[in-house]
């Protein structure tokens, strides 16, 4: 048993059964949540501060009515941090299956419980719009390109030089290349983009029109259909039927920031 616990093929069951959380939070949160993890471990205090505090409350004359039931989140963030502090847990029960294991630094493997509870951790209404300011900042600065020109001083063409063995099949002659053949487009092989970032880039057209097709938003954003409908699924609704038929677009608690941010 020890030799298969080094080799990593021991997996730890002795918390199999216990129920944890699930839970999406925002980009910004996850940053600000690793941010101080980082800090807490390279400082030598021992005192791990909470991250968040979560509220659940009832109606305690019907405590038993699970539609009755809600749970907010107060993030224990810095006062310097411009993110917002409270946000709503919308919970679904109606999820696949599915279990949370986790990995030490010496490669042991421990399965840490069943995911009981899944949540989307949205901002309450009276900070969607500094949430909305937020989304747009971060959609400015992944607009930005970071590409730089670099000057090659007295390579005398050596980078233009074929390679060894490309001699001899880089024809001169004009009459004896070939035609090239337009690539399809679903033939091209589309490179994902960080979520976040795809995220800030879908609310920016969705600030120039509130209806886009798949079609459109796979042609404006380069990115593989499949990863944008999990996206769309995520910020959008669908519109089966009626002049928008075929579209997606803002869900509610999204649709307000794009409205304020045209407003402006």
């Amino acid at each position: 048993m020890d030799e298969d616990h080094n080799n990593g093929g021991f997996l730890d069951m002795g918390k199999a059964d216990r129920s944890v959380w699930l839970m999406k939070c925002p980009v910004v949160v996850a940053k600000s949540w690793k941010s101080q993890l980082a800090s807490s471990s390279s400082s030598s205090s021992s005192d791990s501060q909470p991250l968040a505090k979560v509220v659940f409350s009832l109606d305690p004359l019907k405590p038993d009515d699970p539609s009755l039931h809600q749970f907010t989140m107060e993030v224990a963030g810095s006062e310097t941090e411009r993110i917002p502090k409270s946000y709503s847990l919308n919970m679904f029960k109606d999820f696949v299956p599915m279990c949370v294991f986790s990995e030490s630094s010496q490669g042991s493997v421990a399965m840490e419980g069943k995911v009981e509870h899944k949540f989307d951790m949205k901002p309450h209404e009276e900070n969607i719009e500094e949430y909305g300011r937020l989304c747009r900042e971060r959609t400015n600065k992944s607009m930005i390109k970071n590409r730089q020109i670099q000057v090659i001083d007295n390579d005398r063409g050596v980078h233009m030089r074929p390679m060894p063995g490309m001699v001899g099949l880089i024809s001169s002659n004009p009459k004896d290349k070939k035609k090239t053949m337009p690539v399809k487009q679903s033939d091209v092989k589309r490179t994902r983009r960080d979520r976040g970032e795809l995220e800030d880039i879908m609310f920016k057209l969705f600030e120039r029109q509130p209806n886009w097709t798949l079609k459109q938003l796979v042609q404006e954003t380069d990115q593989p259909a499949q990863f944008l409908k999990e996206i769309l699924n995520e910020l959008c609704v669908y519109n089966k039927r009626g002049a928008n038929q075929g579209t997606y677009e803002l869900k509610p608690e999204y649709k307000k920031s794009a409205e304020d941010t045209a407003a402006e």
